[in-house]
């Protein structure tokens, strides 16, 4: 493919447009959907339970390799996917506005299930695309784009969309939905995919393709590094919503903390981290942003014991989101290279799964931390996780004992 700097920009508009719808509905469903279950009266038990809806981006992996082995040459490896994938999630999201909470609880769940489990389906094929068509050079820039596109779809969905439920209702919220999922599919629509794809792939069992990953070099390594890299981080924020609020902060200013300081935040370090990432070299980035994501859970642990003003938490805050995006820009590209563009939406998806569940389960195990230790030691136990991060960073990465420039997975 032509490196021109027109072309790559094109690149990275189509996966930016790409990452933003998905990441448009999964912000509705985890962040809006569980404040309008509650106004249809759900028990917080259920709705702490809707939460299984969003299983399907956790076990992915499962059929990643259906989507590495088939496709229509014609259309394209990755597009043979996404273009249906795209409009059958515009079809349920059309469908979702035609039926009201009230008349039927249980045909909504189902709906939100799937549409989870097309867009996790999607995200599989673009996460393939992205390994395919962009060079290692490209790849700080790409998953800044990546991260940064997501999050945006993220806070229109459960930010912009809550806010104008209440003006438009169900039925035209979700039809608003369509059309924004139905608009950012153009660009795919348009794109022409690079025939890298060939009989090899073609060949290739679904089973071979499953555990193609497990059989390069350092493969375990890999996967420990990606298993403890987010941890800490991950850990600690898992109690930040319920920590604001028992400060003392109002639902407006924690609405304004986290979704406004804290989504500009976290868009920003992750567009200076995905440039910074080619300059400084992938080990170097790693470590060196998982450092400052340490430093900023420290701060929490800080104001946890040591009563503070609101500049200090916006400020801390801001620096949490900005690290965090930083240190989310860094992991993704080295995932892209430890990734082989043969297996590349297996290999991603293998990657990426790893991360959503060691996460999800540092979340779910943080309300247990922070009740039975108190604010300022649960925080003061997860900057000690997040500490460690950097250091297996270092130990785990792989090619640690020769150049850490840039490892690709030509040379993994």
């Amino acid at each position: 493919m032509t490196r021109s700097p027109r072309l790559s920009w094109q690149r990275l508009g189509l996966l930016g447009s790409l990452y933003m719808c998905q990441g448009l509905p999964f912000g509705f469903f985890t962040q809006a959907l569980p404040v309008l279950l509650r106004r249809q009266g759900i028990s917080l038990e259920g709705i702490g339970l809707s939460s299984l809806l969003a299983l399907p981006w956790a076990l992915k992996f499962l059929w990643a390799p259906l989507v590495d082995r088939y496709f229509f040459p014609r259309i394209g490896r990755r597009r043979s996917w996404i273009l249906p994938l795209q409009g059958l999630t515009t079809l349920a999201l059309g469908l979702m506005a035609l039926r009201e909470p009230g008349e039927g609880l249980s045909s909504v769940l189902v709906a939100v299930l799937i549409v989870n489990l097309l867009s996790a389906t999607q995200d599989i094929a673009t996460d393939g695309l992205a390994v395919d068509t962009l060079e290692p050079g490209e790849r700080g820039w790409a998953n800044g784009i990546q991260v940064a596109g997501y999050r945006a779809g993220m806070i229109v969905g459960g930010g912009a969309l809550l806010v104008a439920f209440d003006r438009l209702g169900w039925g035209l919220t979700f039809a608003l939905m369509a059309l924004l999922v139905a608009a950012l599919s153009v660009p795919t629509l348009l794109a022409r995919e690079a025939e890298r794809a060939g009989e090899a792939e073609r060949a290739a069992s679904v089973g071979a393709i499953a555990v193609s990953f497990w059989r390069r070099p350092q493969a375990r390594q890999v996967f420990a590094l990606l298993v403890v890299y987010k941890l800490g981080d991950a850990f600690a924020v898992g109690m930040l919503r319920p920590f604001l609020a028992d400060l003392g902060l109002s639902l407006s200013d924690i609405g304004w903390l986290l979704g406004t300081v804290g989504f500009v935040s976290g868009l920003a370090g992750a567009l200076v981290g995905g440039a910074l990432v080619p300059r400084l070299g992938r080990r170097t980035a790693l470590v060196g942003f998982a450092i400052l994501q340490a430093v900023s859970v420290l701060g929490y642990a800080h104001v946890a014991r040591v009563p503070s003003g609101s500049s200090l938490l916006t400020a801390l805050c801001a620096f949490e989101h900005f690290a965090g995006g930083m240190a989310t820009a860094a992991l993704f590209t080295c995932m892209m290279d430890w990734a082989d563009r043969r297996t590349a939406a297996t290999d991603y998806t293998i990657q990426a799964s790893a991360v959503v569940i060691a996460t999800g389960v540092a979340s779910a195990a943080s309300g247990f931390s922070a009740g039975n230790l108190g604010y300022p030691l649960h925080f003061g136990l997860a900057a000690a996780m997040a500490a460690v991060s950097p250091i297996l960073a270092y130990l785990l990465y792989p090619g640690a004992r020769g150049s850490a420039k840039l490892v690709t997975e030509e040379a993994w």
